[in-house]
């Protein structure tokens, strides 16, 4: 079990994180603002704020980074002036419900989820107990302001990464526990098949790492009652867990789980760590031999070395 260093942040949810060169963490919460992290923890400044829900992050030329905002759909934010812009906020005249993580291959092409056309963040146990099914993986070219749907009809559209080599990007499919994959180019072209599937766990964001891994995060572990919901329960009783307090609702267990798997889909690492002071990993980075994480509730980042 590896110990957790945890680094506290101003705002509740620090749900993905994104690293610099030079060793600086960057963040999105809850109340909008997107931070910048030392590398040592002892210094936290505030780059700007979306306006929204800040969830997955990426890096973009000119000094900026990509934003998946919940709320307002794919954005850019520059580091230098924290300034705003919409890059799409739409899919064939429909407002995006839950625009959630990305991945850039070597083209300049952006890859990215909505989880569910349904729900919102705010609502996000709703689509998995609903099990809509109206999750998607996006693609945005170069110069396009209106982004294309690859694959539809996902369990709850998570994590995206892309191979080394932009060959193929991969999406985790949070509801069903597994990782879909999209060829790019090769002898595969156009082809979609299962990266990983049967995972031992319900992922949520992934990263491509430093140590050229794919990194996942496990949310939580299986839970026999939202499986239960997903594959046999009637409508009506879908409707009234959903109508439920939210104490009776499933949720995440505590625990903390990443794992990282090589563009063969084989898994090279496979890390628990103590969950006592910090949970819910939702967000993974490895740079340099340490593992960051975020998480969709906590109060703070946490690492530890590989």
């Amino acid at each position: 079990m590896r110990e957790l260093t945890v680094v506290p942040v101003p705002g509740p949810g620090a749900e993905d994180v994104l690293i610099g060169h030079d060793g600086t963490a960057y963040t999105g919460t809850a109340d909008g603002s997107i931070l910048a992290v030392s590398s040592d923890g002892d210094t936290i400044r505030r780059i700007g704020n979306t306006g929204g829900r800040p969830l997955g992050l990426e890096w973009l030329p000119e000094g900026r980074i990509l934003v998946c905002d919940a709320h307002r759909g794919l954005l850019t934010m520059r580091l230098d002036t924290g300034a705003v812009e919409v890059l799409a906020d739409s899919v064939d005249g429909r407002r995006m419900r839950f625009c959630n993580n990305a991945a850039i291959t070597a083209d300049g092409t952006i890859w990215f989820s909505d989880s569910s056309a349904k729900w919102g963040i705010e609502e996000w146990k709703s689509d998995l107990i609903e099990d809509t099914r109206t999750g998607r993986l996006l693609r945005l070219a170069v110069g396009e302001s209106e982004p294309e749907v690859v694959l539809e009809g996902l369990c709850f559209a998570n994590g995206v990464a892309a191979a080394a080599d932009s060959s193929f990007v991969v999406v985790a499919e949070t509801g069903t526990r597994v990782l879909r994959r999209v060829w790019l180019r090769g002898p595969h072209e156009g082809e979609r098949d299962l990266f990983a599937s049967d995972l031992p766990a319900h992922p949520d964001n992934i990263a491509r790492g430093s140590d050229g891994l794919i990194w996942v995060t496990y949310a939580s572990p299986t839970d026999p009652a939202l499986t239960f919901l997903q594959t046999k329960a009637k409508p009506w009783v879908k409707l009234a867990v959903l109508r439920a307090p939210e104490h009776l609702k499933p949720k995440p267990k505590r625990t903390v789980r990443v794992a990282a798997y090589d563009d063969e889909g084989q898994v090279v690492h496979d890390i628990e760590c103590d969950a006592t002071k910090w949970h819910m990993a939702t967000g993974v980075r490895e740079h340099e031999g340490k593992v960051w994480l975020g998480s969709l509730v906590e109060p703070a980042l946490a690492w530890f070395e590989v």
